[in-house]
């Protein structure tokens, strides 16, 4: 469960940091990811229980689905329980075109090694590490050109439509897809 606390606490730093790369094109908006959570799971995941600081660090209280498979009686747990597997999105992003930071998690590659289909995420080894972010931190996208992707702690700006649309994989579920128009290194 530490590693919940810590990895709720690089995402809420990497969202709150200000980047000073300049807009490429004025119809993208610049985001921050903790925009794409509804208020109320933001605030859940910013205050977790007390007990979790409290579970050893790899034992078997120490992971997402033994945190989820137990039922609890106080509120505030059962929120921040939610919280972490929120598919909850804001729906005023629907059809926004966006600007968002965030690093690449390979799903499908093309013959030429290209990344054709991946998450994009707020933090380096989301989806790689457990947990994996809550779905409405995951950004699905679908690029046909491919994306060549030398270092996965790499983090690039990608600007696109976006599209409220669940997608389910192995790896994680993102609860938007991004229709990606251009990606740069984020330097």
């Amino acid at each position: 469960m530490k590693r919940i606390l810590r990895q709720t606490a690089i995402l809420m730093c990497i969202s709150a940091c200000p980047f000073s790369a300049s807009l490429s094109a004025a119809e993208y908006e610049e985001i921050e990811w903790t925009a794409l959570m509804p208020a109320s799971d933001l605030a859940a995941l910013l205050d977790p229980p007390d007990y979790l600081s409290n579970v050893k660090d790899g034992s078997q209280q120490d992971s997402v689905k033994a945190f989820t498979q137990n039922s609890f009686e106080d509120e505030k747990t059962e929120r921040f329980k939610q919280a972490l597997s929120s598919v909850q999105v804001i729906p005023e992003f629907d059809g926004r075109s966006i600007k968002i930071p965030g690093y690449v998690v390979p799903l499908q590659q093309n013959e030429e090694k290209l990344v054709t289909e991946f998450f994009i995420v707020p933090y380096f080894g989301a989806c790689l590490h457990m947990p994996p972010p809550p779905p409405n931190q995951i950004i699905y996208v679908s690029y046909e050109q491919g994306l060549k992707l030398e270092d996965l702690q790499q983090p690039f700006w990608f600007e696109g439509e976006v599209d409220i649309q669940t997608r389910q994989h192995e790896l994680g579920t993102a609860a938007y897809t991004l229709n990606v128009d251009r990606y740069e290194l984020f330097e």
